[in-house]
């Protein structure tokens, strides 16, 4: 059985990647695949202490992650339809670029 400190550990591994991604990335679909990265470790976090909880029978930690998985499925969809749309106007997706809402 795997202990739930190594889950945590690869939840904040890919949490930090994620964050650097968002951060340090000028693309505006990395930084939305980063954010995906950051909702997938927190959705290891609630599942792996629902997993190692007392009480199995409730199933807070999983209603959650399906609550994440669809939050995650929304601001993709809407994401990637703003990048397309600011693609459409600007000629690029580099997030420096975009500093100025009309032009």
């Amino acid at each position: 059985m795997v202990p739930l400190n190594w889950y945590l550990i690869v939840a904040a591994f890919l949490f930090s990647c994620g964050l650097y991604g968002a951060l340090a990335r000028r693309n505006a679909i990395a930084v939305l695949m980063s954010v995906e990265l950051m909702l997938n470790a927190a959705n290891i976090n609630l599942v792996a202490f629902w997993r190692f909880s007392d009480t199995l029978a409730d199933l807070s930690g999983q209603v959650f992650a399906v609550f994440i998985i669809a939050l995650a499925a929304a601001e993709a969809a809407v994401g990637l339809a703003l990048i397309i749309a600011v693609y459409r106007a600007r000629k690029t997706v580099n997030v420096e670029e975009l500093d100025v809402l009309a032009g």
